[in-house]
């Protein structure tokens, strides 16, 4: 088990891996996006809160992938309004207590992707897969560092 006085290091090297592991992704395979802002405050749950049930792989995943979901759908077909930007926030929070897949960082995933009028593509790339990484990530970290 880790030394409690090791953690916070621990939890921001391992933080710091992940976002660059994601941004060099980015940088050097041409297939589209694999980073965006949201998964910065998923390092935080995941590697500084790896016990939360807000930092779980099930709620990373769905939390980021069905709010970006309602995200693009607003986008798609209802617009982006001011009024729209807090209904597709509502509804994704909602979708997500309702599956019990909440994950707080998720819910700047609809006001993002609407503001930069995303499609459908997001979805794969930077989302599921970005949230694959972080999940994977975590899990290597939990399983050798903290060995839980």
């Amino acid at each position: 088990m880790l030394d409690s006085k090791f953690f916070p290091l621990v939890a921001g090297i391992a933080a710091a891996i992940t976002i660059s592991v994601l941004a060099y992704l980015e940088a050097f395979t041409g297939q589209g996006l694999w980073l965006m802002a949201p998964f910065g405050a998923s390092t935080v749950l995941v590697f500084g809160l790896p016990k939360s049930p807000l930092a779980q792989p099930k709620n990373v995943f769905f939390g980021h992938v069905l709010s970006a979901l309602v995200g693009v759908v607003f986008v798609t077909f209802v617009g982006v309004e001011p009024w729209s930007l807090g209904a597709a926030t509502g509804v994704a929070i909602a979708l997500m207590l309702a599956t019990g897949t909440t994950h707080p960082p998720a819910g700047a995933n609809p006001t993002l992707i609407m503001l930069t009028g995303q499609s459908w593509g997001f979805l794969l790339t930077p989302v599921a897969a970005g949230a694959v990484v972080i999940i994977a990530m975590g899990f290597l970290v939990n399983k050798f560092v903290h060995k839980q």
